[in-house]
């Protein structure tokens, strides 16, 4: 049978309680045989069989008036042991054990039997003791109780929240990313909670994003296929070489952007996947901002700028951010990029003279297969990937993008990253 938390918990608290009794008791009925008894008690003692001979006549009731004046019941016994004289027959006097052993003083049931220095032995107890013993013993109970019960309710709430987490977790696990947890104060509890709640965020996101990534893949997939199966069928159609040849052309600039596309489908799901990973080479990142627009045939203006992270992935970045300024910007002219070094990072801003983008399209251009109204697909040689790409190795990288309006008319993509 599996063990509840609850069980566990309130048993705790139970066993607890049980040995505080238990401990108290022990205490109560403490027996102590070692060393020689506090100097109080000696001196009581004494005091008490001040001027009690032992061949008095008259002791026990010199010793019943003691006693009575003390509330206490006395016992006396000679140094072998012998009863001498006692107020009450419950009274326990030296055992053949306390000789051989040389115990001074002992403490039993209430009683306390000291050894005096005359060698006689005192045993006293409080007239009360019995009903005192019995009021302890009930006190001890009711603190049980009262710790039982109280027990209860603490064990219950703790094990409630948990109850109710995995049930959540449970849900969530079944199927339902939207389940998150409740999260009710500020303590451990509380703080798993929150936890799973910011799991569970990631988790649905990144199930929401692959989704949406392999969705707008195979519809973006669709078109080249097509074009290349019809462009196969056509090829035997041929009548001459020349035609031959345009064809497998196209073929081949079809295959291409199939490899292209499935190249950045595979990628944008690495980068979802390693969203908490991140390089920490150096990497120089105004050779590579240089050595891409150099490739673009557009000029840049750098400044030394050393970036911790994936060398290849951000020179990606800067490839997709330049050639997407080339394609929509009518070429290379009118194309700026410029790095900046800052005191928390690096700042890259790529701009260009094209029509610009709408301001309530400049953050859907970052979605994957995104394209705004007017942009036929596959006309101007994307498929949507490129922006998506650009703003996850950014994050990866610490940083982030956006899209602006340029001065004068235009776009301006602007990248931070961090130092690392």
């Amino acid at each position: 049978m599996r063990k509840r938390l609850f069980w566990q918990i309130y048993l705790g608290f139970v066993l607890m309680a049980l040995l505080c009794v238990v401990a108290a008791g022990l205490v109560s009925g403490l027996r102590s045989d070692d060393g020689a008894p506090p100097p109080a008690v000696r001196g009581v003692a004494e005091l008490i069989v001040k001027g009690l001979a032992s061949d008095d006549p008259a002791l026990g009731e010199r010793l019943a008036r003691r006693s009575r004046r003390l509330n206490f019941d006395l016992g006396l016994w000679d140094a072998d042991g012998t009863p001498l004289a006692a107020t009450s027959a419950g009274l326990e006097g030296p055992k053949e054990a306390d000789f051989t052993e040389g115990v001074r003083w002992r403490i039993h049931g209430g009683s306390v039997l000291v050894r005096l220095e005359d060698g006689r032995w005192l045993a006293a107890r409080s007239a009360q003791a019995h009903p005192r013993l019995g009021r302890l013993l009930l006190i001890l109970a009711a603190v049980f109780f009262v710790m039982a019960l109280g027990a209860y309710p603490v064990a219950r709430r703790i094990t409630r929240r948990l109850e109710a987490l995995r049930g959540r977790v449970e849900a969530w696990g079944a199927g339902d990313l939207s389940v998150r947890a409740e999260v009710r104060g500020t303590d451990e509890v509380a703080n798993l909670a929150e936890h799973f709640n910011r799991a569970a965020d990631r988790v649905e996101a990144l199930v929401a994003g692959q989704r949406r990534v392999l969705a707008n893949a195979s519809h973006e997939l669709r078109s080249p296929l097509a074009r290349l199966r019809m462009g196969v069928e056509l090829l035997a159609e041929a009548p001459t070489e020349e035609k031959r040849a345009k064809r497998r052309e196209a073929a081949e600039e079809d295959i291409a952007e199939l490899d292209a596309l499935i190249g950045d489908v595979l990628l944008a799901s690495r980068l979802e996947a390693r969203a908490s990973e991140r390089g920490t080479a150096a990497v120089p990142f105004d050779a590579v901002v240089s050595g891409e627009a150099a490739r673009a045939g557009v000029t840049a203006e750098v400044e030394p700028v050393t970036v911790a992270g994936d060398e290849a992935l951000l020179t990606r970045l800067v490839r997709n951010l330049v050639e997407n300024a080339v394609r929509h910007g009518g070429g290379g002219e009118g194309v700026e990029v410029r790095l900046v070094r800052e005191a928390d990072g690096a700042r890259l801003t790529v701009a260009d003279r094209g029509p610009g983008v709408a301001p309530e399209y400049r953050e859907a251009i970052f979605e994957p297969f995104f394209r705004p109204p007017g942009h036929r697909e596959g006309a101007d040689g994307g498929v949507g990937l490129g922006l998506a790409l650009v703003r996850d190795i950014a994050r990866l990288h610490g940083g982030a993008a956006r899209c602006c309006e340029r001065e004068g008319g235009g776009s301006l993509f602007e990248v931070t990253l961090s130092p690392g």
